[in-house]
């Protein structure tokens, strides 16, 4: 009996020196050396995208006439911007409609304005979006504003460049404390991401609509992506 009550306290006892060394191991691996660094990192990505705003106004005596003209001059606007290439399904909205009252002289006269938006995937023909869409009976053109269609693709690959700045300048560091660089303990992304785009161009055609337009030029040009991380390496 005694013998049995001295083999199980043994067993207790390395049992506990067992849990003690695991929590002593534990313990040093988490006040391990450590390294913390933020970068960030910037890229200029080539704009796909183009958003095109056309408007159509007309003035007739009475609402209902003003609001047919509108819509039929609208239509031929729509007809056009589908028919052209780079459009697709989807790609077109319609805007909000306005019908009020106007004086001409002692006349009074109602006045109906709609307008579409159009997103264009082969931004460097903008251009001539715009003047078939004026050749087509706009009246009105805002933009074209330009974009990068996929942000999350292009907000990624900045991610990417700003990991690899960060790790780079935690291998610096680390080797200035005689250290080698381990793994990524933790990640932070930083503010999110951020797109800083060209400005967009404002035409205005009030006269003239569904006479041959000049074709203005236009350029995409590109769009800054920032990104920037927090991470903390481990130093071995």
């Amino acid at each position: 009996m005694r013998s049995n009550r001295k083999l199980t306290a043994a067993l207790v006892l390395s049992a506990l020196l067992a849990a003690c060394a695991i929590l002593a191991a534990a313990a040093g691996a988490a006040t391990g050396r450590t390294v913390a660094v933020t970068a960030s990192a910037t890229v200029k990505v080539p704009n796909d995208t183009a958003k095109v705003g056309f408007g159509v106004k007309r003035e007739r005596k009475t609402r209902a006439a003003a609001l047919q003209a509108t819509a039929a001059g609208l239509r031929q606007v729509i007809a056009a911007a589908k028919a052209f290439p780079g459009v697709g399904e989807g790609d077109i909205r319609t805007g909000r409609i306005d019908v009020r009252p106007a004086q001409k002289g002692k006349v009074t006269v109602y006045r109906a304005t709609e307008g579409i938006q159009v997103t264009l995937h082969e931004p460097s023909k903008s251009g001539e979006l715009i003047a078939k869409g004026l050749a087509a009976g706009a009246t009105g053109v805002s933009g074209p504003s330009f974009s990068v269609g996929n942000e999350e693709e292009a907000f990624a690959k900045v991610l990417a460049a700003a990991f690899d700045k960060a790790r780079e300048r935690a291998t610096v560091l680390a080797s200035q404390a005689g250290a080698k660089l381990g793994q990524a303990l933790t990640i932070e992304e930083g503010s999110g991401a951020e797109f800083i785009g060209p400005r967009s161009f404002d035409t205005a055609a009030e006269s003239g609509a569904g006479k041959a337009a000049p074709t203005p030029p236009t350029k995409p040009g590109t769009s800054t992506v920032k990104a920037t991380v927090h991470v903390i390496f481990e130093l071995q």
